[in-house]
């Protein structure tokens, strides 16, 4: 699997730098067009070579709830025309919907018109994924989840819906169905699963964890009863890790992460055996940022940017996520030992740009050709809001470590932001002070 994995990591790498050399990467520092009557001097004062990563909710966003802050906020990254004249990209551990939908909904309800490109979710990095795109998989979650798969580029999708109705007898955690039974599909052609991706939340916890289960014990095929458990599973893709999340209710709710702690504990406890991802991606994962940092520089070459981005800031509202990833891939950014560096990120994961998060015996990390992966950002600098899962006025546990996910090392250093302001709209004024591009 690693062999195959680490062909499709290159591929996409390749694809990288071919696009970026086809829009001609190396040139000189040029200001955006709504900035072109300025003076030279000035041009050369501001290059821009600074963007932002923002989160969403617990950002600009709490549930239905507009912070009064969040327009204002973005007004000053746009020009007198309304377009954003600073490199902006939006990441949100979100997987429920389509990044066009999401970018409409977030234009809609700020006020800005924020474009698909710069929307990542917390599945966008799967396209990367091409050795499973004609395999037939399982999603997990809520929304258009087969859209979204085919969107991504995976052509032979089922649905838990789908696999239920084709083993209605599966499905018994609800006492309606017992003694109902529903003529299922005939299974000797429904198709074997061969991997299972998991966006995020479902909204029957129960069935969903019976039947990633079922799959799991049975190689993809659970329409007997295996006599051993297997060596191995069937591949697991897992997206968005966030244990919780802030909405309108006071305390935080459970996110994507407290569902893939069930699936884990629940496999353990039944097969004796570690549930073993293939990737964990979606924030904190290093390949997340990865792909941000690409569709950063994209939309500074949309905006008349010529140069690549240099120096990222993220701005998040929850430690153990958006702080922790954006501290975990500044430590790469900087490590000149980037192969080194991988050991160190968690206790049961090999996550460095989505490397498999159980890498198995005599594997070593360094298969990955860091030297064909394309970053140019010298520095990620994490700012913390007050706004959402991070509350300078609670004592809960909630940002302490306690809600990372396991297979991400404890480590209170990721934890703690380069910057803490109070909003959003502080955040951006503290960078652009920063940089020297207040009024720019």
């Amino acid at each position: 699997m690693h062999s195959v994995f680490r062909n499709s990591c290159l591929k996409y790498s390749r694809q990288l730098r071919i696009n970026s050399h086809q829009r001609n990467e190396e040139f000189s520092t040029q200001q955006p067009k709504s900035s072109a009557t300025r003076g030279q001097n000035t041009a050369k004062k501001h290059s821009n070579r600074f963007g932002f990563m923002f989160d969403i909710d617990g950002v600009f966003v709490r549930g239905k709830e507009v912070f009064s802050h969040s327009s204002e906020a973005l007004k000053l990254l746009l020009d007198k025309k309304g377009n954003f004249k600073v490199p902006t990209v939006f990441v949100t551990n979100a997987g429920n919907t389509l990044r066009s939908k999401k970018a409409e909904q977030l234009s809609e309800r700020i006020g800005v018109k924020i474009h698909q490109e710069q929307m990542v979710m917390s599945h966008s990095p799967l396209k990367m994924f091409q050795q499973f795109q004609n395999k037939t998989v399982l999603v997990s979650g809520q929304g258009p989840v087969r859209e979204i798969a085919q969107n991504l580029g995976f052509q032979k999708v089922v649905t838990v819906d789908n696999l239920r109705r084709c083993y209605p007898q599966l499905d018994m955690v609800d006492h309606h169905n017992r003694g109902h039974e529903e003529e299922g599909i005939d299974e000797e052609y429904f198709p074997e699963i061969e991997a299972v991706i998991l966006f995020g939340e479902p909204v029957r916890w129960e069935t969903n964890l019976q039947l990633i289960v079922d799959l799991l014990m049975t190689g993809g095929k659970p329409d007997h009863a295996p006599s051993t458990v297997p060596e191995t599973h069937i591949p697991v893709l897992a997206c968005n890790m966030d244990m919780v999340w802030m909405a309108e209710a006071c305390m935080p709710r459970f996110g994507h992460g407290c569902f893939l702690f069930c699936l884990e504990h629940l496999y353990k406890k039944l097969s004796g055996k570690d549930l073993k991802y293939t990737a964990l991606i979606g924030k904190p994962s290093p390949i997340t940022y990865h792909h941000a940092e690409y569709c950063l520089n994209e939309h500074a070459k949309s905006i008349g940017l010529k140069k690549t981005i240099s120096k990222l800031y993220c701005v998040g509202d929850n430690p153990d996520t958006d702080i922790y990833g954006a501290n975990l891939y500044s430590r790469y950014l900087k490590s000149k030992q980037r192969q080194a560096e991988v050991t160190s990120i968690g206790k049961r994961s090999k996550m460095m740009l989505g490397a498999p998060a159980h890498i198995e015996n005599g594997t070593s990390a360094d298969e990955i050709n860091e030297e064909e992966l394309l970053d140019s950002a010298e520095n990620c600098k994490s700012i913390l809001v007050n706004t959402g899962v991070y509350s300078s006025d609670s004592s809960m546990a909630y940002g302490t470590g306690v809600s990372s996910h396991v297979d991400f090392a404890i480590e209170d250093d990721l934890r703690k932001p380069d910057y803490m302001v109070a909003n959003v709209l502080e955040a951006v004024q503290l960078v652009l002070a920063k940089e020297g591009a207040v009024g720019h």
